[in-house]
This record gives structure tokens, C-alpha cells and sequence, in this order.
């Protein structure tokens, strides 16, 4: 079986999947939603967000879970093109993996909008709502060298490899900490954006050093509350841990001071943005001001717990 057969079938059955068997069903009046993966809690608020604004603007939401795998989301978004959706809401899993897939979109005239994670690749699409990860990143720097002063030694804990927030975070906190000798990344590694990876990372990075850190930081907060929990198995204290999204789980901890910090990035902001930036132009033909929208993260400490947008959720 050619590759294109295989990528047909795999279409095909998705279809089947996502259109309830009814694979001649119109879909002219949905819009596919997809996320990287449901088995993350950012992505599950961002998925809730997207349905809601979905439904709110009167259209009815495909539901994509791409279960960290690009071939898996790639089918999703072919066969919501198949059935002909009115557009297309979408965090990729992977940057460069999904780019085909958006282009196929864009090529079969279904408007796309990103959220979170761009693809600069392809051109053509609508929108791009998100996070400047990458101030993002420089937050958490700005932040470890407002409270170390006098320098750290810090554990970085990197987000997936290819996803473009890890890519920017990891920059930004390079940009504030480079070039500065008194702080020193004496260990970094990718935890893939997990909590048991960063359990299981940071166990290690402890093992390997003669010394704690003054600082692990992390590309999200899954990551940071693993650390978290490593930290606490080795009866270690004084290590400030700096997370990113601020879930509500972390900010329970950033209260209760189980974690330092965390960054929010308003996604639930950023997808309501996405949906109604895709729906405004599928109304009437509106196009958005900006087609690269960028929303300034900011830390979130103990002094500033309310800014958080998930705080309601934190129990």
C-alpha cells in the first residue's frame, strides 16, 4: 500500500471517528476544534474554551483530540476538510508535522486559525492567536534574577521537542539568563511537557549533583509540579520552582507554596479570540486587523494570585 493510500484510509477511518459513521453527513455549519492532546489539563481548557465559544457564535464544534501524535491530528484535519467544515480552529501538536495538513486547508479554501502554537510556514492562514512565549520565557528569567540577585544555579526542565512554545520559552529564558556569569543552567534536558518526565528528569538532575539548585524552572506546569514532587521525595527545601500556564493546580501551590511562580498566558483568552476571529470571517467576510495576534504573559507570585484565569477553578 503507497504512503497516499495508507494517509487516505487513515482519513477515511477518522472520518468515521469524528462524523459519527455518517461519512456523507454535511458538516457546513461546524468548525473542527483540535488540541495536541486531552490528556493535558491546558489543553482540556482549551478545548472547553473552544467549544464554548463555538457554540456561542452558532456553529457546532468538531471535537479533535490529536493524542500527541501529528499523523493522528493530520487525520483529523483531513477528514474534517473531507466533510467539508466551515473552518478550522486548531493548536498543532507539532510545528512543522501539521504544516501539510494546514496547507491542505488553506489550498481546499477552509479558513484556519491557530491558537497557542503558530505555523509561519504556511501561508494563507486566517489568524494566529497566542502567547509571545518567548516574553513568556524571559518572565520566568526576569523573575529568577529578581529573587537571586546575586545568582543561582538552576535546573531547566524543556517543553516537547518541535512544539514552538517550548522552542520560545527555552529562548526567552535564555535571552534574560545568557551572558550573565552569575547564573548558571548547571542541568537541561526535555521533560516533554509531563509530569511524570519531569518527576523522573529531575530525580535525576538531584542524583547527579553534589549541591541542590537555588532554582528549577519549567516549560509548564505538568513539568514543574513533577519537580515538584522529586524535590519533596529528597526532603529538599529553598529551591524556588518556577512553573508555565498556570493551571489550577499550580496556582493552589504557588498559594500553599509548594511552587514559586508560575506564568499565565490567558489560553482561554487566546482561544475565544481564535474561534471568534474564524467566525467573523466566516459570517461576513472579516479579517482580522492583526493575522498574528500576541498576548504578553505574566508571573504569577503569592502578591498577585487574582490576575490568574483560572483562579475560580483552584480549590
Amino acid at each position: 500500500m503507497t504512503s497516499i493510500s495508507r494517509r487516505t484510509l487513515m482519513g477515511s477511518i477518522v472520518a468515521l471517528s469524528l462524523f459519527g459513521g455518517a461519512t456523507s453527513a454535511l458538516a457546513a455549519d461546524k468548525i473542527l476544534a483540535s488540541v495536541p492532546g486531552l490528556t493535558f489539563p491546558f489543553f482540556v481548557h482549551m478545548m472547553n474554551a473552544f467549544k464554548a465559544e463555538i457554540a456561542k457564535q452558532g456553529y457546532e464544534a468538531i471535537e479533535s483530540d490529536g493524542q500527541v501524535s501529528s499523523p493522528k491530528q493530520t487525520a483529523d484535519v483531513e477528514a474534517a476538510i473531507t466533510q467539508g467544515v466551515k473552518g478550522i480552529v486548531i493548536s498543532p501538536n507539532e510545528v512543522d508535522a501539521m504544516a501539510p495538513a494546514l496547507e491542505q486547508a488553506v489550498e481546499a479554501g477552509v479558513p484556519v486559525v491557530t491558537v497557542d502554537r503558530r505555523v509561519p510556514s504556511v501561508e494563507g492562514i486566517l489568524a494566529h492567536i497566542g502567547a509571545d512565549n518567548v516574553k513568556g520565557g524571559e518572565a520566568q528569567g526576569t523573575l529568577i534574577k529578581q529573587m537571586f540577585p546575586d545568582g543561582a544555579t538552576i535546573v531547566n526542565l524543556q517543553g516537547q521537542s518541535g512544539a514552538s512554545p517550548a522552542i520560545d520559552r527555552n529562548k526567552g529564558l535564555h535571552n534574560v539568563l545568557d551572558g550573565d556569569d552569575k547564573y548558571k543552567i548547571v542541568f537541561e534536558q526535555t521533560a516533554g511537557f509531563d509530569r511524570a518526565k519531569g518527576l523522573a528528569v529531575t530525580e535525576a538532575a538531584l542524583a547527579g549533583m553534589a549541591e541542590p539548585p537555588k532554582v528549577i524552572v519549567a516549560a509548564n506546569d505538568d513539568m514543574a509540579l513533577g519537580a515538584m514532587e522529586a524535590v519533596k521525595a529528597r526532603g529538599l527545601s529553598g529551591i524556588a520552582i518556577i512553573g508555565f500556564d498556570a493551571l489550577p493546580e499550580a496556582i493552589a501551590q504557588v498559594r500553599d507554596g509548594g511552587l514559586t511562580a508560575t506564568i499565565e498566558q490567558f489560553p482561554g483568552q487566546q482561544s475565544s479570540l481564535g474561534v471568534q476571529t474564524l467566525t467573523a470571517f466566516l459570517k461576513d467576510g472579516t479579517k482580522p486587523a492583526e493575522k498574528v495576534l500576541l498576548i504578553t504573559p505574566v508571573a504569577v507570585t503569592k502578591d498577585n494570585l487574582n490576575i490568574a484565569e483560572r483562579l475560580g477553578e483552584v480549590k
